[in-house]
């Protein structure tokens, strides 16, 4: 009884399946009415000169003018959109419109059926007939309304056919009810299956929309950071790109800005990843907070952040935000696991000064931080064109060092290191020259940095530790060579070409000395600790060089394969007249007394800082006082004067 009385029923708990119906009605309902009004013309027309005026002209036009009405209504809708709750309400406005229709049609027709002759009363009957069918027709998509016309219209007619007695009219009664049996189950059949495909669509658009949403969840995740929820590399240089798209016409000036953190592989490798994400977390936070409206944030990746500054603002401006980021960065950051004070450095390139593309503008950027780094660390930088002139400089340094003879043009220097306390010169560091037929002498200082940002510092190393191994194979046994490595030459393939050379060389591995920079080494400490295990399983001495420079914990030294620590000039520079240089001095001394390492003190220019070393216990020491660097034809003949200068620096000491 339930399924049935839901069959009379417009449902309210399918919205889709109510507009979907009004849609179809507003193509099809106007064609049932247009049906009724030619019907109900035809019997007016037929019945006009034998039945009363009131059933042909009077509620024959009442029923044409309805008719009318409602044609004009249901052509007017088709313009419209309704909303589920008004479709639904007009469904059951027209399943009660339906009853009525059917109820007062066929109780109108039954009242002329009389006064027609055997014709008009057979025309009548087919009328009848033809119009609940064609309305049921119509009314596919309701099968409330279809069924109630099939009850209200057709059950009455096939009565009435019946009681009239006559076989023709009983015959089209039997037919009459068989044609609206079969057309009842063609339009349950097609109501179910018209409710199962909006159903199928409503699902299928819920599929759609759910593809779309996770169409655009994915595209935000290839265009954001994960970690800080800034947009990632990808997306800024999209939106850079976008940037230079609308400045470009009109060349509005902005910048490009490329950020580094200056400690955190320090923070990520003391306090562990957790501590290090929660850092950038932090960086993120403070940039945003800082930051104007139209500024782009975005993680390019590691520890380094990219910023697009809008807004026309002038170098002084830039340069105001960027103090302004740095000084918040310098804030300590309060982590989980501890408070740690970091710096960050900063590079900025202007548009269109510094270059009109996206690459351009990102690899002047990345120019300026770079020179920020080295020479004004955790402070600004504007790319200039004095910045211009140096890439283009270094430019051509590279490209005559990579075409040079390297055998030919490069060779070695040696500067001594002494023992105070046996007065004798106890190794040499070999230090690189390079005089080029094309530029003429080139300090290492500019020509190393070069090599070493790319692998060419491998080709580089590989030949003057050929030459230096060279030269110490004739010196007297007890002195040691000392080598500088770059972070480059600890990758696996280098340091098996190394371990080749020193094989060769007819130096024994125990009077090598093979220095390794502590700033070299936190840029990638794993690798450069694995590489510095199988140096060192050759058999030569490892050296920590320039130690006190980076941001390092002194955890990393007992990680680290060390037999020696050489303390940084620039703790020795201000010894006699600053006294936490020698606190910090004597801290060092006596940890690598502990660790049972050796401590190298570079730098000593004056005999007082040579005097002021030994009396905090240092032993063993490099700089000028002692001698400069000198080509290995001089190196034999300074040996005495040399030692010469630590006996006497033993002996003031004393």
């Amino acid at each position: 009884m339930d399924k049935i009385e839901a069959l009379f029923h417009v449902p309210t708990d399918n919205p889709e399946l109510a507009q979907s119906q009004i849609r179809m009605f507003t193509s099809q309902v106007p064609m049932l009415y247009f049906m009724l009004l030619v019907n109900v013309s035809a019997i007016c027309y037929i019945h006009w000169d034998t039945a009363p005026r009131f059933l042909t002209a009077d509620i024959g036009t009442v029923l044409i003018a309805f008719c009318f009405v409602r044609m004009a209504a249901w052509a007017a809708r088709r313009k419209r959109t309704l909303s589920p709750e008004q479709a639904v309400r007009q469904l059951r406005i027209t399943v009660r419109l339906t009853s009525a229709v059917s109820a007062l049609f066929f109780a109108w027709g039954i009242a002329l059926y009389p006064y027609g002759d055997a014709y008009g009363q057979g025309l009548i009957a087919f009328l009848l007939a033809i119009t609940a069918i064609g309305c049921i027709v119509c009314l596919t998509q309701l099968p409330a309304a279809a069924l109630l016309v099939a009850i209200v219209g057709i059950l009455p007619v096939i009565t009435f056919l019946f009681l009239t007695g006559k076989p023709t009219f009983c015959a089209m009664a039997i037919e009459l009810g068989l044609v609206t049996l079969g057309i009842v189950n063609v339009v349950l059949n097609h109501s179910r299956d018209f409710a199962s495909l909006i159903n199928f669509q409503k699902e299928l658009a819920k599929q759609h929309q759910e593809t779309l949403r996770l169409a655009e969840e994915n595209s935000r995740l290839a265009n954001l950071d994960a970690l800080t929820g800034l947009p990632n590399r990808r997306q800024f240089f999209a939106r850079l790109e976008d940037t230079l798209r609308i400045s470009g016409p009109a060349r509005r000036r902005f910048a490009v800005g490329v950020l580094d953190l200056d400690g955190f592989k320090q923070v990520n490798d003391v306090y562990g990843h957790a501590a290090g994400d929660q850092l950038l977390i932090e960086t993120g936070l403070r940039l945003r907070e800082i930051s104007p409206e139209t500024t782009l944030l975005a993680r390019l990746g590691g520890d380094e952040f990219g910023l697009v500054v809008e807004g026309e603002l002038s170098e002084a401006e830039i340069r105001v935000f960027g103090e302004r980021v740095c000084s918040a960065l310098r804030t300590p950051f309060s982590l989980v696991e501890a408070t740690v004070q970091i710096a960050g450095s900063i590079g900025f390139a202007i548009y269109p000064d510094a270059g009109q593309t996206a690459a351009q503008l990102s690899e002047r950027a990345d120019y300026a931080l770079y020179h920020a780094k080295q020479h004004l660390p955790g402070r600004p930088i504007i790319f200039s064109r004095e910045h211009e002139t140096e890439i283009r400089r270094l430019a051509s340094i590279d490209k005559v060092l990579r075409a040079a003879d390297l055998d030919r043009e490069l060779s070695m220097h040696f500067q001594p290191i002494v023992d105070i306390e046996r007065g004798a010169v106890v190794a040499f560091e070999a230090l690189a020259r390079w005089d080029s037929p094309e530029l003429g002498r080139v300090p290492p200082g500019l020509f190393i940095p070069i090599a070493e940002r790319s692998d060419f510092i491998n080709r580089l190393t590989q030949v003057l530790l050929r030459k230096a191994l060279a030269h110490a194979r004739n010196w007297p046994e007890e002195l040691r060579v000392s080598f500088n490595l770059s972070i480059r030459d600890l990758t696996a393939e280098a340091v098996l070409e190394i371990i080749s050379i020193v094989g060769k060389s007819g130096v024994t591995p125990s009077r090598i000395d093979l220095e390794v920079t502590e700033t070299a080494l936190m840029r990638d400490f794993d690798k450069g600790r694995d590489g510095l295990k199988a140096l060192k399983a050759l058999g030569v001495a490892i050296a920590l060089d320039d130690f006190g420079t980076g941001y390092s914990s002194l955890s990393y030294v007992h990680r680290l394969p060390l037999d020696k620590i050489k303390i940084d000039r620039s703790f020795i520079k201000d010894i006699e007249t600053q006294p936490a240089s020698r606190d910090i001095v004597k801290a060092v001394i006596d940890l690598c007394g502990a660790l049972k390492l050796d401590c190298v003190i570079e730098g000593i220019e004056t005999r007082e800082q040579a005097r002021i070393l030994r009396g905090l216990g240092a032993t063993m020491m490099q700089g000028y006082y002692f001698g400069r660097d000198m080509p290995a034809e001089a190196l034999l003949s300074s040996l005495a004067d040399a030692a010469r200068v630590a006996e006497a620096t033993a002996s003031a000491a004393a």
